[in-house]
């Protein structure tokens, strides 16, 4: 029989109300509105295990949250139902992973490289909703933990990461769900981990991240037409570990790590590519890094996350902090 938590969702913080317009981009933005409420945060029934680096994706209005780090690496296969505010379990990934690119294509999730008990891995699994079962697909060409995965047009853009030596990549490889193939892409202007990520129209962007000395501001879009990289506005906060997702037409990077210490910060900066620009929104309510990310229903959910980016990390959450933009 299936875990079950429930609770209500509870109202954390307010600030301006605004109204959505569309922005040159064909994309929605916020704009002022003093009848409706925005940018403030609530929260919803926590994790039933508490669980940071763990992969993420929304299929059918459910968001799975698999694998991780909790008190070691595990498999489990989180899956919280926003309507009801109420957690499931589905069939765990089996082989225990955590620090993987995960994107949703149709009713399958994919789940790519990461780090396991053996090291740093090449594997790519494939959870299918509706059998509630695992297949492995074609290896990664490169086997990394740390890089993130975009969909666009149905195929997978799996980004940037590092090596078992910590050597950040610039490597850019796209998986085809359908033919089970992979082909090597145009790499990263910069070598980078653990980017701020989304697909704003056509454009994959990929903000921030860990260099091989330091986090990074460095913003980059990628056209999959023209297979081009291209330079944006940096990110004012260079960081890494963000919970991140596109919504209003804004890409949200929020939480993640800053500077030396690798301790979680609670900013929430939202980049508008229309405008190529910045602005700071309601900071969260908890810091965190390494958090779950998912947008459903134009919400952004951060899950769980720790309070530090260490393997150990520091004290790990079963928060779900919910931003309304």
């Amino acid at each position: 029989m299936p875990v079950v938590v429930a609770a209500l969702a509870s109202f954390i913080s307010s600030s301006a109300c605004a109204q959505t317009g569309t922005g040159s981009d064909g994309l929605n933005e916020v704009t002022a509105n003093p009848t409706v409420a925005h940018n403030y945060w609530t929260t919803g029934a926590p994790l039933p295990i508490a669980v940071t680096y763990q992969m993420t994706g929304v299929i059918a209005g459910k968001i799975y949250n698999v694998g991780g780090r909790s008190t070691k690496v595990v498999g489990n296969n989180q899956i919280y139902n926003p309507v009801t505010n109420a957690w499931t379990t589905g069939a765990p990934l089996p082989t225990p992973t955590l620090n993987a690119a995960g994107a949703v294509v149709g009713n399958t999730l994919y789940i790519f490289g990461g780090s396991t008990s053996n090291g740093i891995t090449n594997e790519v699994w494939a959870y299918n909703s509706k059998t509630n079962t695992w297949t492995t697909k074609a290896a990664m060409p490169t086997a990394r933990q740390g890089a993130v995965a975009v969909m666009e047009s149905n195929i997978i853009y799996v980004i940037g990461g590092n090596t078992a030596s910590k050597t950040r990549l610039s490597t850019v490889e796209s998986f085809n769900p359908a033919t089970n193939d992979w082909a090597t892409e145009a790499p990263l202007l910069l070598a980078k981990a653990r980017s701020t990520n989304s697909l704003i129209g056509t454009t994959i962007v990929a903000a921030g991240g860990l260099t091989d000395t330091a986090v990074t501001g460095d913003n980059e879009g990628y056209n999959a037409s023209t297979n081009i990289w291209t330079s944006l506005t940096s990110d004012p906060t260079p960081r890494s570990h963000t919970c991140s997702g596109l919504a209003n037409g804004f890409l949200f990077s929020v939480g993640g790590a800053a500077g030396a210490a690798e301790t979680a910060i609670a900013l929430n900066e939202a980049f508008s590519l229309t405008r190529d620009a910045w602005t700071t929104k309601a900071s969260l309510p908890q810091a965190v890094a390494a958090a779950g990310s998912a947008v459903n229903k134009g919400l952004l959910y951060c899950f769980g996350g720790s309070s530090k980016i260490s393997i150990p990390p520091g004290t790990v959450y079963h928060n779900v902090q919910i931003y309304h933009p």
